[in-house]
């Protein structure tokens, strides 16, 4: 006989504290995300690592780094793109205005995919449901899952500031700047439990917490790039940016994230007592009783589910290409108080040309994103999988291979468009500033798209995670991870070729300027190929589920 059983009435109260079995949940899904939260964790540290170690290594004097300051805040277009420099003497500084915008935007990401999975994704599939009959509280799973954001968040920027103070930075300067990533991840966790509670789906939660951190990084990109610079304090990354890391901290900005926390929490939690499990606040609108004939296969069905996320990359990808432009021309200003970083960016463009250079690091690094992208695709199908709507489907007349197949199409018109819409925005304001739009816009959409045959290894290897090892398929970040240390902080430390040839991006032609030699594109392609038909083939002959 349990204990339930026994006790009977103490069930009924612990339910009723509406925090029964918080503490449990929370070991769970802190288990659950072993992989997902230290791949974010060692990415970002990594991020912060290589820069403070490239600028102590490139810059040594006051002067050098006051004159590179001085050419990041005289480009609109830069300090719409990662902030002005509020401390131009110090290694510190330069590193926390680096890092920080962007690296609190990922922080903001990060907090946001924790908090829809362990709630509204969560009872999407009929889990929280179970939980819910047991000894486990109303409040119990947002609280769970807040504790498990803030967590990472937490340990993030833990690890950060001692990273910084290793390297013999400031302890006050990276303390701060550790707690204002850490204040960043407490409002976007804020954000997604309120959303989580509004959205009847995760996708729609992850889309409304997502649509608030790309306003507020607008909002913040606007106040930086013109003279309204109060508008950065209606911006959470701006909050952020308000603290000054390595400058003449202000403290007192830490209390903004976490009262904002605090009333976000509040306002999901009240809203977590007024609707149904299962449902959200705002109605879902009732489909059509037939389906289009457009919808009646497995390549539209996909589309349909996936067009909200490739539309959201591609604008984010068209805004990036349109900064990257209007930088590109004048990079050669911007770094003229050091040879050496020059030189270092001359090494991981693979040109002479530093506007080249430039570029071809720049599209080094849009084509990790698109692996970011391609990574999540590719992952639909797991999640289709496990929330059980993948046997309603092959119960019809599709196939397991023709549905993975569809999928798949969707994942790889989706990295098209988004390089797609890199190559065209860099080509366009590039080509404009330098007065030569017909050479430049081939030749940019040409480099951008010369990243794809990289980008599609990375798909294939998470579908074969995805036919082989199904639960773990989100191993497929890890792939991810291990590529983005080995192309940001492989070229600055030296590594063997042998250990950065394990990237596909090593592989892939520095465009532009440089040789444009189709031989590694084909065998990229082929290889691709040859991984993602392994995992279909042991997809076809796995169980599902």
């Amino acid at each position: 006989m349990t204990a339930t059983t026994l006790n009977p009435p103490a069930r009924a109260a612990g339910r009723e504290s509406g925090l029964a079995g918080a503490g449990m949940l929370l070991k769970i899904w802190l288990r659950r995300d072993r992989v997902m939260m230290p791949s974010w964790i060692y990415g970002l540290t990594a991020l912060v690592s290589s820069t403070v170690y490239s600028l102590k290594h490139e810059y040594d004097s006051p002067a050098a780094l006051a004159s590179f300051a001085r050419g990041i805040n005289d480009n609109p277009a830069t300090r719409a793109l990662y902030g002005p420099v509020l401390n131009d003497q110090t290694v510190g500084g330069l590193s926390a205005w680096r890092v920080g915008s962007t690296g609190s935007a990922m922080v903001a990401v990060m907090c946001v995919l924790l908090v829809v999975r362990h709630t509204r994704a969560e009872e999407e599939t009929g889990r929280l449901e179970l939980v819910g009959a047991a000894s486990v509280g109303r409040r119990a799973p947002l609280t769970a899952a807040l504790l498990t954001a803030v967590t990472a968040a937490g340990s993030l920027g833990a690890v950060a500031a001692l990273v910084m103070i290793f390297f013999g930075l400031p302890v006050a300067g990276s303390v701060a700047f550790g707690l204002s990533w850490f204040g960043v991840g407490l409002v976007f966790a804020g954000v997604a439990a309120l959303t989580a509670q509004l959205a009847d789906t995760s996708r729609l939660a992850n889309g409304l917490a997502l649509g608030v951190l790309a306003t507020a990084y607008m909002v913040r990109a606007m106040a930086d790039a013109g003279s309204a610079h109060w508008l950065s304090w209606l911006s959470p990354i701006g909050w952020a940016q308000r603290v000054r890391p390595c400058a003449d901290e202000q403290w007192a900005v830490l209390l903004l994230p976490l009262a904002a926390f605090v009333l976000l929490v509040a306002a999901a939690y009240a809203l977590t007592e007024r609707r149904d499990l299962g449902a959200g606040i705002l109605a879902a609108s009732l489909g059509p009783a037939h389906a289009a004939p457009s919808l009646r296969g497995p390549l539209a069905l996909s589309w349909r589910l996936q067009r909200g996320t490739v539309l959201g990359w591609s604008a984010g990808f068209l805004l990036y290409g349109l900064a990257i432009g209007g930088v590109a021309d004048g990079v050669g200003d911007l770094v003229n108080g050091s040879d050496a970083v020059m030189d270092d960016i001359r090494k991981m463009g693979g040109q002479q040309d530093i506007s080249d250079a430039f570029l071809a690091t720049a599209m080094g690094l849009m084509a990790l994103f698109t692996a970011a992208f391609a990574v999540q695709s590719v992952l639909r199908l797991r999640a289709e999988e496990s929330a059980g709507r993948l046997e309603p489907v092959l119960a019809t007349a599709v196939g397991r291979t023709r549905w993975a197949v569809a999928n798949l199409a969707v994942t790889v018109a989706g990295t098209i468009a988004l390089l797609t819409a890199t190559g065209l925005a860099i080509g366009l304001v590039h080509g404009a500033r330098t007065g030569d739009l017909g050479g430049q816009l081939p030749r940019q959409l040409g480099a951008a798209l010369a990243q794809l045959p990289s980008v599609w290894v990375i798909a294939a290897a998470t579908m074969l995670l995805f036919g082989l090892l199904p639960r773990a398929t989100s191993a497929g970040w890890g792939v991810l991870t291990v590529c983005l240390l080995l192309g940001q902080v492989g070229p600055l430390l030296d590594l063997p070729q042998a250990v950065m040839d394990i990237s596909p991006f090593t592989h892939t032609p520095k465009l532009p300027g440089g040789d444009a030699a189709p031989l590694p594109l084909i065998a990229l392609t082929a290889v691709a190929a040859v991984i993602a038909a392994a995992g279909l083939a042991a997809f076809r002959r796995r169980d599902i589920a």
